[in-house]
Formats: C-alpha cells, structure tokens, sequence
C-alpha cells in the first residue's frame, strides 16, 4: 500500500507517473521541464542531467521542441512530454493514466509503440486505458475492470480472443 506515501517518496522508490491531463510547467521549455524531473530528489552533476534530458528527448522523439515552451505544445507533445518526465525519473514502474485519451487513431499507434517500447527495455509498466483493445495487443498481462470489481485477469491476447470480454467491453 503506497497511499500514504508522499509523491516525492514514491517517485525516489522507482515510481514514475503520467497524468490523463498533462501538467507541465508551462513557463518552462521542454528541455527544462525534463531537467527538473532528472534531477528529482537526485545526487547527479548537471552534464549527467543534461545528458539524460538529452537521451529522454530523443527517446520521446521530442529533441527538436527542447527550446519550446511547454505552454505551446499540442496535446499530442504535452502528453509525450509527460511520459519524458516520467521516464527522467529512471521508474521501475511507470504508470500511465489514459495516454491515448485525446489523441487520434493514428497518433495513438505511435503512442502505443513507444510504451511497448519502454517495456521492451525492462520498465515495468501499468496502464488505465479507455481504449481496451489497442492497450490488450501490447499487455503482457491484463485486467478487465467494471465498477471497481476485477472481472478478468489474463494475458492480454487470451483477453483479446475472450468472448465474454469481447462481447461486453470490446463492442463484440
């Protein structure tokens, strides 16, 4: 039980976060934004920050918006901001709430690609998503919820190929 953790406490466990409304500091540019989650609660020289803003950047497929403020960022850039953040922070579990809420059809694949991507490279990563089946295809495991109740608990293809999750959550 981790609610009665403080955030910061959290975040120096190995718990990174994204929020469905993306709340960068808008002041700041994106490089900066980055910056002061690699260097969150962190011991490291300011070329070792720069260093891991620059490769979190790349990462996001955001280096060329690092001079931008985040107050000018669309939210397709706001959100990839926000898993920047989160990843500047080195989590062991990332948790994403609704990374594709907002987005269209087509960026929602890219974004999708990238979180199967940073699981790909060992970050443990946990996942409310509205839209079941495009986050089920790149689950390793997942969890059917309805009104705060587990219903289904699989990988995320037997989900997939499940005709009771298929014909009440899926649309069929």
């Amino acid at each position: 039980d981790v609610t009665k953790i403080p955030p910061m406490q959290r975040t120096l466990m190995g718990m990174g976060r994204s929020f469905q409304i993306p709340q960068p500091f808008d002041n700041m540019s994106v490089f900066e934004n980055v910056l002061v989650a690699a260097c969150f609660g962190q011991n490291v020289s300011e070329s070792v920050a720069i260093d891991t803003c620059a490769d979190i950047l790349e990462q996001t497929e955001m280096m060329h918006l690092a001079n931008m403020p985040a107050s000018k960022l669309s939210l397709l850039e706001r959100k990839r901001l926000e898993l920047a953040r989160a990843m500047a922070t080195h989590p062991k579990l990332l948790m994403l709430d609704e990374p594709s809420a907002g987005v269209s059809p087509i960026i929602m694949d890219g974004l999708f690609n990238k979180i199967k991507e940073i699981a790909n490279q060992g970050t443990a990563v946990l996942m409310v998503e509205q839209n079941a089946k495009q986050a089920l295809k790149i689950s390793d495991l997942g969890f059917v919820l309805s009104q705060g109740k587990n219903l289904f608990t699989d990988s995320g293809n037997s989900l997939l190929a499940n005709k009771e999750v298929r014909q009440a959550f899926l649309g069929g």
